[in-house]
């Protein structure tokens, strides 16, 4: 006994569809043109083989029904194999978190009502048929993404004489995905996609997964994100709207994006603008190009800083590129700061006090002999030996010439006036000396100073620029 017997007014009309589906098979004169006549016509039209065929199908559709579970004992569960195979990934829209991949799904269970014996239909032992025609799981994606309701595929499903049916359909699905990118551009994702169906519980429908991963046999690469495989779990859960299990199959497409085109387009002109940025430290304080070298490169970055936020989504976590760019950009800024203060010591005036003895001996002397800061002409490892500056004299005014006209011409009191006055140049002369000596002081600090913060800036520059590289190998 079938499951009932209310569906025998589909015997016309489902052997006319039957017929049409064997019209390829059929041989002679009924083969071809005759679409009308062979759906109106006798059977007795076709061939051995199709007349076997034609007969099979009126004879297991006409107490067939695709309402109810097709099981001979209706606390017995049906077993649904479910095989995912990956064919290619649309899109994954990392604002929205949505991925789109396009599927071949197959679906294999056991119809008890669906069997019959070869050898009494000539051998005849798989027959292909509509879906509609006959029962189908309702497995469906849990973590679906798309607001439209889900197309029923128009394939055929394979009927075996055991009952076994298998129904290979292509799918496009739209699933949500959280996607992490504090990893961007070397980031890896995981997104699973979860089937099960949506009605009948675990007692009534058993899904399991053939095999431990979708198949990846007809893959197209992509372009952007590259597969590292696509495992299977089967789980058990009871959810809080009902008592009984329900079990479901997961499928987690491992991703690893392909990050060549953003080291290229975004890492690598970052890396050499930050390894640029410490040169301003070696540009001659009387270029006048130190300042505005900085800005130009802070500029750039800001610019690089605004692209790579409109390719992100908005997410908590700072992207891995994202701290590279803001690290950059804070050395930069401090950098051009250290700058400017370095330009006021290099123009520090004559008028300006001299340079303390702790930065002189610890900055003029072991500093620039560890920098090889020198003076034009002294060898490497050599500083010029501090010398104190010399205080004017002013002359002795007691020593001067007499007030009244001396009547000898080679009187002492000439000679001495003479003296007078050679001594009061001396003393401008060493006066003007001691001050251009405390000008040369501070420019040669200012010297030292840009050869240190060169070394400490290029070497952060370099490692950063390391520390993020390295993620790409």
């Amino acid at each position: 006994m079938g499951p009932g017997s209310h569906h025998l007014s589909l015997g016309p009309s489902v052997s006319s569809l039957g017929l049409l589906l064997l019209l390829p098979l059929l041989p002679g004169p009924c083969s071809g043109a005759s679409w009308t006549l062979l759906l109106t016509g006798p059977p007795e039209c076709l061939g051995a083989e199709g007349r076997l065929a034609h007969k099979l199908f009126r004879d297991l559709f006409a107490n067939y029904t695709s309402a109810l579970r097709p099981v001979a004992d209706t606390d017995q569960a049906l077993n649904v194999t479910l095989e995912v195979t990956l064919s290619q990934i649309i899109d994954m829209d990392e604002r929205n978190q949505v991925l789109t991949l396009y599927l071949w799904i197959r679906q294999e269970w056991t119809d008890a009502y669906l069997r019959w014996d070869p050898d009494t239909y000539g051998g005849l032992d798989v027959i292909r048929i509509p879906s509609s025609l006959v029962w189908r799981p309702d497995i469906v994606l849990y973590n679906k993404a798309d607001a439209q309701a889900p197309a029923s595929a128009s394939t055929n499903v394979v009927l075996r004489h055991d009952g076994a049916v298998r129904w290979d359909s292509p799918a496009i699905t739209r699933s949500s995905c959280r996607v992490d990118v504090s990893a961007f551009p070397f980031d890896a994702q995981r997104c699973g996609l979860t089937f099960g169906s949506w009605t009948h519980g675990g007692h009534q429908l058993d899904v399991r997964p053939r095999g431990t991963a979708a198949s990846l046999a007809d893959f197209v690469e992509n372009v952007e994100w590259r597969v590292l495989g696509m495992p299977a779990r089967r789980r058990v859960l009871t959810y809080g709207c009902c008592s009984e299990p329900y079990p479901d199959v997961t499928f987690t497409l491992l991703l690893r994006r392909r990050a060549a085109a953003y080291v290229c387009n975004l890492l690598l002109p970052c890396v050499l603008i930050s390894l640029l940025a410490p040169l301003a430290f070696h540009l001659p304080a009387d270029s006048g190009e130190k300042v505005s070298l900085g800005v130009t490169v802070l500029l750039a970055l800001t610019v690089f800083q605004l692209i790579l936020a409109e390719s992100m989504p908005p997410a908590e976590s700072v992207p891995l590129i994202g701290k590279y760019y803001m690290a950059t950009m804070t050395m930069v800024t401090f950098s051009t700061a250290l700058t400017i203060l370095i330009m006021n010591l290099h123009y520090c005036g004559p008028s300006a006090r001299p340079v303390p003895a702790w930065a002189r001996a610890l900055l003029l002397g072991r500093l620039a002999r560890g920098l090889c800061v020198r003076e034009r002409g002294e060898p490497c490892g050599q500083s010029r030996p501090p010398e104190s500056s010399p205080s004017p004299q002013p002359p002795d005014r007691g020593t001067g010439p007499p007030a009244g006209p001396c009547q000898e011409p080679r009187c002492l009191c000439r000679q001495e006036a003479l003296l007078h006055h050679v001594a009061t140049i001396a003393n401008a002369f060493h006066s003007h000396r001691a001050a251009q000596r405390r000008h040369e002081d501070w420019k040669r600090l200012a010297r030292v100073m840009d050869r240190f913060f060169l070394g400490i800036f290029f070497s952060m520059a370099l490692v950063m620029s390391l520390l993020v590289l390295v993620q790409a190998l």
